[in-house]
């Protein structure tokens, strides 16, 4: 059971998530300072209020509606989602194309060295190699036909 808790914990995936759990909340923290640092003194700055929760608030029958609030985690949203593409998704995007890349020049490169450690066949030989394939197919090319003349000429006897 601990074996079976232990290959859980340890798979890539886990891990992976794990990381990602960690690098959200270092990116919320970034965000959250970015919105509170330069966001809400740019609205105080237009709107005369420091941030956006009171912005387009209306009460009705005690209850009160904040349009600003919603806006503030809209825009709270989004700073996070361009921060996360633009630093974290584009380097690793970037970071895996160039491995693929050096994976296939390498790979390209094994090919062209197991290439020429194969050794070059000279015309005469590929000649030799050349006519005995043909003299192989005129062969087969005969045996066929002889088989099809006796059987042409062999009555069919029922």
């Amino acid at each position: 059971m601990i074996d079976g808790f232990k290959k859980f914990i340890s798979r890539g995936n886990m891990i992976d998530m794990a990381v990602g759990v960690v690098m959200g909340s270092a990116v919320t923290s970034v965000v959250n300072a970015i919105v509170d640092s330069l966001i809400n003194p740019l609205i105080a700055m237009v709107f005369g209020k420091p941030d956006m929760s009171g912005l387009l608030a209306f009460t009705f029958n005690g209850a009160t509606v904040s349009l600003g609030a919603i806006l503030g985690a809209l825009l709270n949203f989004l700073v996070i989602a361009v921060a996360v593409y633009f630093f974290i998704l584009v380097p690793i995007n970037k970071f895996r194309d160039m491995t693929d890349a050096m994976l296939v020049k390498a790979k390209l490169k094994q090919e062209e060295d197991e290439k020429a450690k194969e050794p070059e066949v000279s015309p005469e030989e590929r000649t030799v190699e050349l006519l005995a394939e043909i003299r192989d197919r005129l062969a087969a090319a005969d045996h066929d036909l002889t088989l099809t003349k006796k059987q042409a000429i062999a009555p069919n006897n029922p």
